[in-house]
């Protein structure tokens, strides 16, 4: 018998087809959502999911959390866009630079892409050069610049050239972003070493994806562009908050000039953060405008009053509760009981992840970079989060997040269902 949220799925992918082919790729295209609370997505046939795709990570505290609704209702009753300075904006931007190492100024924007593409700018404007260094299968948005080697790519780049993900990005873009392979620092210095003159920037995920840095990985790229006067920007729309107060760059100890953060605070609304020096971010300001230097930011929809009230409500519970450690020990639960579930079954399969951000590799060595990534069995992967679908379990075939709405329960039926998903493909 076909579900009424199928049948809805099917009716409406000539209006929406990224609902069946985003770049998510996760099956829950099949499904027409109607709610979501806590942990769960529910369909239009009320089915219940446990969800672990979470808005692409932007929902730290999980669906519908009282505190964040209410903040965000409160707030959208006075107004939901300014175009001029308001007071949630400012105690956003001083509650970051009280707590995130890096952060003397702010500029909001509204997206993380937008974020990342304004850093990008600004460093690019700081040096007048136009070459940014990246690493290969990092996630850096939707702009033609993030979209070069991301986590979609199927090829291995030959470095420094990029590959991009996307039809319709000029070939110009190319020639400013140049590529090396995450956690191999010897590599990424050859290339600063040969191309330095040329780069503003380089651009890092402080822990790419769910693949932690390698000891002295950071404190190296910090050594570097500082040796060779580039700006280092971390992208910490994953990491930041997730990681503790200030971020993945407390965590680790390293400082950047710059940081993007702003997504995994938004309570699955649309925000950016730019943080980081003043004389950098100064570059911004309308006054510079005819002189040069002038650095444009996305304005329409940026600082969102609601966004931002979402991400000081989120910065609350995060800072006076457990939420925190209870996303950490739900993820390590989860790390332990997958790989176990599928070892103990004579899988092969890495399963890594830290701060409640997990990858899962269907592959018999540990993963370290991108390139040790391409050699896991993607069909594998698809297979795995296909049946737990069945299940009731969306997992996506990228990343695993976890909130802090993943309680006992969740994690006794996620695994559960694991466990009897890898008998299935055990037998097979």
């Amino acid at each position: 018998m076909t579900s009424r949220s199928t049948t809805e799925a099917g009716h409406r992918s000539s209006l929406l087809p990224a609902a069946l082919t985003g770049a998510s790729r996760s099956a829950t295209g099949a499904r027409v959502i109607a709610r979501a609370e806590g942990a769960r997505l529910f369909d239009t046939d009320n089915r219940a999911y446990i969800d672990y795709s979470l808005g692409s990570g932007t929902l730290l505290l999980g669906h519908a959390h009282p505190e964040v609704s209410r903040a965000i209702g409160e707030q959208s009753n006075r107004g939901t866009s300014y175009r001029f300075v308001d007071e949630v904006a400012i105690a956003l931007a001083e509650r970051l630079a009280t707590s995130v190492p890096c952060v003397e100024h702010v500029a909001l924007t509204g997206s993380g892409s937008d974020a990342v593409a304004l850093a990008m700018r600004l460093a690019r404007a700081h040096h007048r050069r136009d070459g940014i260094l990246k690493f290969e299968g990092a996630s850096h948005g939707s702009s033609d610049y993030g979209l070069m080697s991301n986590h979609l790519s199927y090829v291995v780049g030959d470095y420094p050239r990029p590959v991009p993900n996307s039809a319709g990005i000029p070939r110009a873009v190319e020639d400013c972003v140049m590529v090396a392979p995450f956690n191999d620092a010897e590599t990424t210095a050859r290339l600063i070493e040969q191309r330095h003159e040329e780069l503003a920037a380089v651009l890092v995920e402080p822990v790419q994806r769910a693949i932690s840095p390698a000891p002295g990985f950071l404190e190296e790229l910090r050594r570097m562009t500082t040796r060779h006067d580039l700006l280092l920007i971390f992208d910490e729309s994953t990491t930041g908050f997730r990681a503790g107060p200030g971020g993945a760059q407390d965590v680790y100890g390293v400082v950047p000039d710059l940081c993007v953060l702003g997504p995994s605070i938004s309570g699955g609304l649309s925000l950016g953060i730019v943080g980081g020096r003043t004389d950098i971010l100064e570059l911004v300001n309308p006054a510079r405008y005819g002189h040069g230097d002038y650095v444009f930011q996305p304005a329409s929809c940026s600082a969102s009053a609601p966004a931002c009230a979402a991400a000081l409500a989120t910065l609350d519970v995060l800072d006076h509760t457990d939420a925190r450690s209870k996303i950490r020990a739900s993820g390590e639960r989860l790390v332990e009981g997958i790989r176990s579930a599928c070892l103990d079954r004579g899988i092969d399969i890495q399963v890594a992840g830290e701060h409640g951000v997990i990858g899962i590799w269907f592959c018999p060595d540990e993963v370290s970079n991108f390139q040790s990534a391409l050699l896991a069995d993607s069909a594998l992967a698809e297979r795995l989060s296909d049946q737990l679908l069945e299940h009731g379990v969306i997992f996506d075939n990228d990343l695993l997040f976890v909130s802090a709405a993943h309680a006992d329960a969740e994690l006794d039926a996620t695994l559960n269902a694991v466990t009897k998903v890898a008998d299935a493909i055990a037998r097979a």
